[in-house]
């Protein structure tokens, strides 16, 4: 399985005139030097408010992913909000193992451009994202036991993350889960690929809520989309989407974002799979065969999937869609299900 990570040729084989993605407001250009240490190699990835260069550390002699903001100044505020979240996670511990599950914050500094301040983070270079990884596998979803190894790391870093850090991600997805190869993989003991939990720039704690409406669409969760209470069972419930999306190739609730109408068409969805609700009777809890049987149809009807792995793979998962947040099994005990050992 390709996990090597790739850099975008693009970005130094046109002037800035032509390919303005890659020059952005402080005129990043291949070879300048931040902090008088980092180097900047290629881009790695953009979005709405920030890009991603790998550099070189001169001072550590390795490669780092370098995120520079751009200067409005709600953007730089966010981004303040995420380094004092990584750093807070830092702190929770010294227990090395969970430093492989979760992101690393290596240095922050501010640089200033034509058009203002640049919030610039320093991370580990996490490797390719499970949306490329899954488009690259060139089939509807990836192996089985591939998706138990990275679930189980995920729920890993999510158990520490709710537990020992009482912070919540709020927008788990392919996306913001990247992997790479294992270089200690030796049989059965280790898992072949390393997964690490990326992108904090939504993150908020279990106390403290930074916004009302969270999540990406299609892993959004009943309470969320009902306009209700959230804390960290609803990145389980985002798991649970995901980790249906990885064995499959499609979104268990497939959305869009978008107005009030398709918030209702969302529920709607999830009412097709798991049974009837409503604001009203949204706390009370379905019957565990009614539950089963929609996902269990959902895997053999529409991924014609064997009937044994169907149903191993919906009993897992259906404590994770519980409609009631507060019924909805923690990650802790999710990591105890048999699916994830057998």
């Amino acid at each position: 399985m390709d996990t090597t990570i790739k850099c975008s040729q693009s970005s130094i084989s046109k002037p800035p005139e032509e390919n303005y993605e890659y020059y952005i407001e402080e005129q990043v250009k291949f070879g300048d030097k931040f902090h008088n240490r980092y180097i900047i190699r290629c881009k790695l990835g953009w979005g709405n408010f920030s890009n991603v260069w790998m550099c070189w550390d001169e001072r550590d002699q390795r490669r780092v992913a370098l995120k520079i903001t751009k200067t409005a100044i709600q953007i730089n505020d966010d981004a303040l909000i995420e380094i004092k979240l990584l750093e807070h996670i830092q702190r929770c511990t010294n227990d090395a193992s969970h430093k492989g599950r979760i992101v690393q914050l290596l240095d922050k500094f501010m640089i200033s451009g034509v058009n203002g301040t640049h919030v610039c983070s320093v991370f580990e270079i996490a490797g390719v994202d499970l949306l490329k990884l899954l488009n690259r596998s060139g089939n509807p979803g990836i192996p089985l036991n591939t998706v138990k190894s990275i679930m189980r790391q995920v729920l890993e870093a999510l158990d520490y993350l709710h537990t020992t850090c009482g912070i919540i991600h709020t927008d788990i997805k392919l996306e913001n889960i990247c992997i790479v190869e294992n270089p200690s993989c030796s049989g059965r003991k280790n898992d072949p690929l390393i997964a690490t939990i990326a992108d904090f720039g939504s993150a908020c704690l279990v106390d403290l809520h930074f916004c009302p409406v969270i999540q990406s669409s299609p892993y959004r969760s009943p309470e969320v989309l009902l306009g209700l209470e959230y804390g960290p069972s609803a990145d389980i419930w985002s798991a649970a989407c995901m980790a249906f999306v990885l064995a499959t190739g499609n979104f268990l609730f497939p959305s869009h974002c978008g107005d009030r109408l398709e918030a209702e068409n969302h529920l709607a969805r999830i009412v097709k799979v798991l049974g009837d609700f409503s604001v009203e009777s949204s706390r009370e809890i379905f019957t565990l065969e009614g539950k089963l049987r929609g996902i269990f149809e959902v895997l053999t009807r529409n991924c014609d999937w064997d009937y044994t792995d169907a149903f191993q793979f919906a009993e897992f998962l259906l404590p994770m869609l519980a409609i009631d947040p507060n019924k909805r099994s923690s990650a802790k005990d999710i990591l105890k299900h048999p699916w994830l050992k057998n």
